[in-house]
């Protein structure tokens, strides 16, 4: 894999692999919600984030200037607290380590599938717009490295 960004991720991806073994820990002066929260939740995204851009359609995609992606996307920061995740990304009550470990596997597939996709195949982002393949690889970049530094604060308290 030449692509960059896909190598990127997939460091990031084995960054957050190495976490589930501390999915139990908490620190509620920095998250209300425990590593495994942390980890299910970037999982969760990723996942849904790549089958929606593995099923756009490229001939629909559309410039649009968005303020907020032209701020954070060049820094590689989400502000925390910011944002409520939605209800299809929100990780169950129980997570099992089994079930972190094949969300893992189903996002190392969907790296291979983005990899091959057209640079118009696009991710619509409730406040980012639509996202090109190259800014949805950032945004799930952000997205995930976001939730392990989290993590890495709640394991470092």
């Amino acid at each position: 894999m030449a692509n960059k960004r896909i190598d990127i991720l997939n460091q990031t991806l084995s960054r957050l692999e190495d976490q589930i073994p501390n999915k139990e820990l908490k620190n509620g002066s920095i998250s209300n919600a425990n590593v495994g929260w942390q980890l299910d939740h970037a999982l969760k995204v990723f996942n849904a984030v790549s089958e929606w851009t593995e099923n756009s359609n490229p001939d629909d995609y559309k410039y649009k200037f968005s303020f907020w992606r032209s701020i954070l996307f060049p820094l590689g920061y989400f502000p925390r607290g910011k944002v409520k995740a939605p209800k299809h990304v929100m990780p169950p009550e129980l997570i099992k380590t089994e079930d972190l470990e094949s969300q893992l596997q189903t996002a190392k597939l969907h790296i291979q599938k983005l990899d091959t996709l057209p640079n118009k195949a696009y991710f619509k982002h409730f406040i980012f717009g639509m996202l090109t393949k190259k800014q949805t690889l950032r945004f799930l970049q952000m997205h995930t490295n976001h939730h392990l530094k989290i993590v890495d604060d709640i394991l470092k308290a």
